[in-house]
C-alpha cells in the first residue's frame, strides 16, 4: 500500500502572491503529476482538496453508470 492511502503528511505549502502553491515532488510523484496535468479542485469551507482529473472523470463515469444500472 501506497504512502497516500495511509494519509501521509508531506509538509507545508506557502500560497504566493498569484495565489500559486507548489505540489511536494513525494505527492507529484506518487500521484505521477507532470507539468500540465489537470487537477480538479474540490473545497469545504475549511479544506481544499487537489484530485486528478483522470481519476474524477473515472469516478464520475464508475458513479454514473452505478445510477443507471439502479434506475433499471
Amino acid at each position: 500500500m501506497g504512502a497516500l492511502s495511509k494519509g501521509q503528511i508531506y509538509g507545508a505549502v506557502t500560497v504566493g502572491e498569484r495565489g500559486q502553491v507548489v505540489i511536494p515532488a513525494g505527492v507529484r510523484k506518487s500521484l505521477k503529476i507532470g507539468a500540465g496535468d489537470r487537477l480538479i479542485v474540490v473545497a469545504k469551507p475549511d479544506m481544499i482538496g487537489l484530485i486528478p482529473a483522470e481519476e474524477f472523470n473515472r469516478f464520475i463515469n464508475q458513479a454514473s453508470e452505478a445510477l443507471t444500472k439502479l434506475k433499471r
